[in-house]
């Protein structure tokens, strides 16, 4: 009987091991300690399999204490609780919404080669115990801690993921050494890295063979992914997106890739609970112009204060680009909006002809996208003409702004990473709909501090950009309804929901047959449930 007692249990282990692993995956591996600190905050939850594990291993205890030896009795108890824990896990994993599937990647797979080690010593030092309850107590106890496990084989695995990570970045050194034409262009900023990075490409691609970093491999990991894999010797162009959460990071990619072009997109707020400061922030983004050679080529934002204001410590050539401020080297102006585009005028210093230029895209963020690539562009011997048509073709990016029409229903979807001021923009393209107008949002997150501040902020756009605002989860999305409620919006055009599957399926309800645009801003991944 101890031997089938043991089925649900492996089962159960096997369930819980997937979850961890996926749960450190979107944590960064406990970088920073952020699996750490997701693991606390779910156990102060104090969830049913937690509550029910906890009765198991009280259980346990009391018959150990009390000596009260019963194998087969206990044995039969560990097979219904284990088996119970077992269906009420999948019955909450069936109800939750998993947005990011977990990667098995050639690490995953020796995290789980280290844990299934690990386990297995647990089992030989178990096999000299005679007490059949001790047994049970520490395996019951190896599952709970299971996150804690996978956090030590994590750091168990850290030289062997070392001398990976050394190898895949010495082939690629060495390749780009061997490409003395490359030319190396990096994008930064709290947002619109992406965005940036691909009308960049669609249009440096009319003349050139640029090849930009895929989807959003902007860690030093993917970078060296994108050129062994990715890289050709044909390649005129690589546009290294460059993502960081702490000072220093952007400086190792520069290391990394050697960029002579670099463009930052806009400093916010953006992981400030990481980063730890805007301060930081501000500083770990320039690091990136500050890496260019003297021969090289920055371009930034003249409407952002923060880039604005700073000292930059490097001689090299500054390209302005802006909206607001007229004093800068490529400017747009005459912005009109649209459920069909964007079309908008630009005029580069030194030229006083006005050029129209066309866009599917939405957003004054992807107007300051264009801009910086027109500037580089420019740069590169591209003619207005070629810029023009490139602009016209340019795709947008999968959960930026992105228009998807399903019948009546147009959802923008802008679920990527919501920021405060990305998020106020998203806001204004609704505002220009026809139609019902429905903001879909969970709200934003890793803004430290500072979070309910910017998320009632956020509550309060709403007023004149939407006629129904559907919030994804209470808790999350308090200050959210504190913002509406400040600024007096329609409590019955307020509905608060558990999951995005709830949300879709509201939205079609309101919707009833009618023209509607539905805003997606932010779709946060599991770590986030509640």
């Amino acid at each position: 009987m101890f031997y089938i007692s043991l089925i649900p249990f492996i089962v159960l282990l096997i369930y819980d091991l997937k979850k961890a692993l996926h749960m450190a995956q979107q944590n960064l591996y406990n970088d920073d300690h952020r699996f750490l600190k997701w693991t606390l905050k779910d156990m102060k939850s104090f969830k049913t399999p937690l509550k029910c594990s906890l009765v198991v291993l009280i259980t346990y205890l009391v018959l150990i204490i009390f000596k009260l030896e019963t194998s087969f009795i206990t044995s039969v108890y560990f097979f219904i609780v284990c088996l119970i824990i077992l269906l009420i896990k999948m019955k909450e994993n069936k109800n939750a919404d998993t947005k990011i599937k977990l990667k098995v990647t050639a690490r995953v797979k020796r995290l789980i080669f280290t844990n299934v080690i690990l386990f297995l010593l647990v089992c030989v030092g178990l096999y000299f115990v005679k007490n059949v309850n001790i047994i049970y107590l520490c395996l019951f106890i190896y599952d709970m801690l299971l996150n804690f496990v996978i956090m030590l084989v994590v750091i168990i695995n850290k030289p062997a993921e070392k001398m990976v990570y050394l190898s895949y970045k010495t082939k690629a050194v060495n390749k780009l050494k061997g490409m003395n034409n490359l030319k190396v262009i990096g994008i930064t900023g709290s947002y619109g890295k992406t965005s940036s990075k691909n009308i960049l490409s669609d249009i440096l691609n009319v003349k050139y063979s640029a090849l930009p970093s895929p989807k959003n491999f902007n860690t030093p990991y993917g970078l060296i992914i994108t050129v062994n894999n990715h890289l050709d010797k044909f390649d005129d162009i690589l546009i290294a997106e460059m993502g960081a959460y702490k000072v220093g990071e952007i400086k190792d990619l520069c290391d990394l890739v050697k960029p002579k072009y670099g463009i930052l997109t806009k400093i916010g707020t953006a992981h400030i609970e990481i980063f730890g400061s805007q301060e930081n922030i501000q500083k770990g983004k320039f690091e990136l112009i500050e890496s260019l050679p003297s021969d090289g080529i920055g371009v930034l934002n003249g409407d952002d204060e923060l880039q604005v204001n700073y000292k930059l410590k490097n001689n090299c050539k500054i390209i302005w680009i802006g909206i607001d401020n007229k004093d800068v080297d490529v400017r747009a102006l005459d912005i009109k909006t649209s459920n069909k585009g964007t079309t908008f005028n630009v005029i580069f210093k030194g030229d006083k002809t006005k050029y129209e230029f066309t866009t599917r895209l939405l957003g004054y963020n992807n107007i300051y996208n264009i801009l910086a690539s027109l500037a580089l562009s420019k740069e590169f011997g591209l003619t207005v003409d070629q810029m023009k048509k490139a602009v016209l073709g340019a795709r947008s990016v999968e959960h930026r702004l992105e228009l998807r029409p399903v019948g009546n229903i147009t959802y923008i979807d802008d679920s990527y990473n919501s920021n405060p001021v990305g998020s106020k923009m998203a806001l204004e393209v609704l505002k220009d709909m026809p139609g019902l107008r429905i903001v879909m949002t969970p709200g934003m997150v890793e803004l430290g501090d500072k979070s309910y501040e910017l998320n009632k902020k956020f509550g309060t756009y709403m007023k004149d950009s939407c006629d129904v605002v559907i919030l994804v989860g209470e808790k999350i999305t308090k200050p959210i309804k504190d913002g509406l409620k400040e600024v007096k919006f329609n409590d019955k055009n307020i509905y608060v929901v558990k999951s995005t599957k709830e949300a879709f399926n509201l939205v079609k309800s309101l919707s009833n047959g009618k023209e509607s645009y539905c805003l997606i801003e932010n779709d946060l991944p599991d770590i986030y449930n509640e």
